[in-house]
C-alpha cells in the first residue's frame, strides 16, 4: 500500500471520527432521510415523514447561486413529467436567501411545486450541512436517499432513476 493511499485513508477515518464526535449527519445513498419540519412559503409545515409513499426531489438552492437559477426550468419539467405518477418536489431556499427574494422567484417563474425557506439553516444541518448548493437529493417511496447531488444533476440519469423507483411502486 503506497505510503499517500495510507495517508488519505487515514485523513478520511480522522473526519468521520470528528464527524461522529459532533453528531453531524451525513446524508448519503441508502440512509433514511433525517426528520425535518419545512416551513413553506404560505407558513404551513410539511415534515419529512411526509414524504413516505412518493419519489421525492428535495432541492437545496438559493436565488444568488446561477447555477440554481439555470437549473429550475428543467427541475419544473422534471416535476411536471412525473408528477402524475407519484413524484413530488421540494426545494428548500438556504437560509441566507432573502425571504423576498424567494417569493419573489417561485411566483414570477410560478413554480408548480412546494417551496420552503430553511430561515434558521436546521434542515441543512440535518441533511448533511448541506452548504454548497444546488445540492439535491432524490429519496424513494420508503424514505431512503436513493442519489445525492451536488452542483446540476444530470437530467437524463435523474429521469432513469426517477422512472425506475415509479416502476417500484
Amino acid at each position: 500500500m503506497a505510503v499517500s493511499t495510507r495517508i488519505r485513508q487515514g485523513l478520511v477515518a480522522a473526519a468521520l471520527v470528528a464527524v461522529a464526535a459532533t453528531g453531524v449527519y451525513l446524508a448519503t445513498s441508502g440512509d433514511r432521510i433525517p426528520e425535518s419540519e419545512f416551513v413553506l412559503l404560505d407558513g404551513t409545515r410539511r415534515s419529512s415523514a411526509q414524504m413516505a409513499g412518493r419519489v421525492t426531489l428535495v432541492n437545496f438552492w438559493a436565488t444568488s447561486c446561477t447555477t440554481c437559477v439555470a437549473e429550475m426550468p428543467r427541475i419544473v419539467d422534471t416535476y411536471r413529467k412525473y408528477h402524475g405518477r407519484g413524484f413530488d418536489t421540494l426545494a428548500v431556499a438556504m437560509s441566507y436567501d432573502p425571504p423576498a427574494y424567494v417569493v419573489n422567484f417561485a411566483q414570477t417563474r410560478q413554480l408548480p411545486f412546494q417551496v420552503a425557506i430553511d430561515n434558521t439553516g436546521e434542515v441543512a444541518r440535518r441533511w448533511g450541512e448541506v452548504k454548497l448548493t444546488p445540492t439535491t437529493y432524490l429519496v424513494d417511496q420508503r424514505g431512503r436517499i436513493v442519489k445525492r447531488y451536488v452542483g446540476e444533476p444530470d437530467f437524463a440519469e435523474l429521469h432513469r432513476l426517477i422512472e425506475s423507483l415509479l416502476a417500484q411502486a
